[in-house]
């Protein structure tokens, strides 16, 4: 895989820090890590999202879900200790996870839970009051008067 150097737009750029940093560390992605639990992103309303995802074999006790500046931290570990079965096959995958989600500012986590093998994140967005468009009122007052300079040369 060939990487991009993002050094010289660096030097370029004032207060981007955050975007080239999230640009740098999209092009060093591991592809195994990419399928590895599965998940789907989904959009419930205007300003509401869920992310579900397949965590099989592992229980409440097992996931762990850390919410960080601007980033969503679920990671699953599973205790050996406890599996004492012999398996004849074993198809359910139960090896530890951590999935990182950067999240777009205002993006606030709400509550989870674990149902039937699925762990479902709720997320919403909450633009505060000032970041919120707002309408202006234009004033079909009198002209204003414009200045006059009397005969003076400027």
């Amino acid at each position: 895989m060939r990487s991009n150097d993002l050094t010289p737009l660096l030097r370029a750029t004032v207060g981007f820090d955050r975007m080239m940093n999230m640009l740098d560390s999209a092009t060093r992605i591991d592809e195994s890590a990419l399928s590895y639990p599965p998940y789907n992103i989904e959009k419930i309303g205007e300003d509401d999202y869920r992310i579900v995802m397949a965590v099989a074999g592992f229980g409440e006790d097992d996931l762990d879900i850390t919410v960080k500046e601007n980033s969503l931290i679920i990671a699953g570990k599973k205790d050996k200790a406890v599996d004492a079965a012999t398996y004849l096959h074993r198809g359910i995958a139960t090896r530890g996870f951590e999935r990182r989600f950067d999240l777009a500012d205002h993006i606030k986590v709400t509550g989870a839970k674990l149902e039937n093998g699925q762990l479902y994140v709720d997320l919403v967005r909450e633009i505060p009051e000032a970041m919120k468009p707002r309408s202006i009122k234009i004033d079909a007052g009198a002209p204003s008067k414009a200045k006059v300079l009397e005969g003076k040369a400027a």
